[in-house]
């Protein structure tokens, strides 16, 4: 059968996120059925990895048209200009649409889903995310299919709970109230809903009233995140997570400013690796003033750093969906102590295969604990690895996936 997968990024390079999902998903779905690709190019994700942005959209043309049949990439129009996010966040407060709807209209996207409805035939139309519906408009009798990465309006109401900014909660919340108005009148208007985690699927129907909801996770490369033979730093920690999302700055200022100085006061030998593009100015001074705390930006290769660190720490309270970098730890056989959200919709057990901690002082006992006990870092570990292999290889999810489009067929 034939896919067109409209997508809100250019799903290249697969280093961590929706990025990661994005591209393994189109990977395994094209194992079985035909994938057409029209994705935004977002500059400011895709500078991360590359400093040419025509090298950028080169090279992810090149490997993504390894299994995509066709592929176009469209400027995403609020990166044209300068301050234009910020501009359309402000218009958007007197819009029809809430900002989230507003940021991904484009009439050169209207074009190409135009030019690729008209010159191919599809069985299957795959929206990557709720911002996408302006292009609904487009399909006639065709099943179409709605990617929830996280419960948008959920993910709103979260941050402005935990936004100190009197303004900024109250767009939060109002931009969380518009959205979640959207979702429950587009979602039941797909053949299928599918979110990262059965907690989303659930908050989906309930909010929705969607029929047809099914959960397809985030998933790990297990032949790719694989734990070496390498010898463990005894004492070291480590944080991974792009640093332009929030829930990563605040988890990186709590370790800097709650954990750290409680850990350091008792184990001064400790040190910690903070992995992640574009990390906060006063984390980086922080850096500077203590010794053994390395921040190191982006890095190519992620994998020799997790399998350094002697435990994964992870206090990230704040976002939705499901993590994939506590999937990528779960798999590289590491010791994790992390926040329950940072955990959220993925099927851990706590003392099994992860230990949860929420205050400086609960992150410290268990890291200590860990720390001294070589024995039960190494049962999380394989117990973790075992989890990973049982239930989120990308094999099996894309698989997964391949049959629901199958379905939608079957019950349009």
């Amino acid at each position: 059968m034939n896919i067109l997968w409209l997508s809100q990024l250019v799903p290249y390079p697969p280093k961590g996120g929706v990025l990661q999902r994005s591209f393994h998903l189109i990977r395994e779905l094209t194992r079985y059925h035909t994938v057409d690709l029209i994705a935004f190019n977002q500059q400011s994700l895709m500078s991360l990895f590359f400093g040419d942005m025509e090298d950028a959209l080169s090279v992810a043309n090149q490997e993504l048209g390894t299994f995509c049949r066709h592929i176009a990439f469209v400027p995403l129009e609020c990166d044209q200009r300068r301050y234009g996010k910020h501009l359309l966040a402000l218009k958007s407060l007197f819009s029809q649409d809430p900002y989230t709807i507003n940021w991904m209209k484009s009439e050169a996207y209207h074009q190409q889903v135009e030019k690729f409805l008209n010159e191919n035939s599809y069985h299957v139309v795959h929206f990557d995310t709720i911002s996408l519906v302006p292009y609904m408009e487009h399909i006639d009798d065709i099943p179409m299919v709605l990617d929830h990465h996280n419960i948008e309006s959920h993910m709103l109401f979260r941050r402005a709970e935990n936004e100190n900014n009197r303004f900024m909660k109250w767009y939060f919340a109002q931009e969380g109230r518009r959205l979640k108005e959207v979702e429950k009148r587009v979602c039941p208007e797909f053949t299928l809903n599918i979110t990262c985690s059965d907690i989303d699927s659930d908050r989906l129907v309930k909010l929705t009233g969607a029929g047809f909801v099914e959960t397809i996770p985030n998933g790990v490369d297990t032949e790719y995140f694989v734990p070496s033979d390498s010898i463990t730093q005894q004492k070291s920690l480590l944080f991974v997570g792009t640093l332009n999302w929030y829930p990563n700055v605040e988890a990186v200022r709590f370790i800097a400013y709650e954990i750290w100085p409680r850990i350091k006061s008792v184990e001064p030998s400790v040190s910690i690796d903070i992995i992640g593009a574009n990390p906060p100015e006063d984390i980086c001074r922080f850096a500077e003033k203590e010794v053994d705390f390395h921040v190191h930006g982006f890095v190519d290769d992620v994998r020799p750093y997790i399998d350094q660190a002697a435990i994964y720490v992870c206090p990230i309270n704040d976002g939705g969906g499901t993590k994939l970098k506590i999937l990528d730890a779960l798999a590289m056989q590491k010791a994790i102590v992390a926040h329950p959200i940072a955990c959220e919709g993925i099927a851990v057990e706590e003392g099994k295969n992860v230990l949860f901690a929420e205050t400086g002082d609960e992150y410290v006992v268990h890291i200590r604990r860990l720390l001294a006990d070589d024995d039960e870092r190494r049962l999380l570990g394989e117990s973790a690895r075992q989890l990973i292999e049982e239930h989120y290889d990308y094999h099996s999810v894309g698989r997964k996936l391949a049959r629901l489009f199958e379905a939608c067929i079957d019950t349009d």
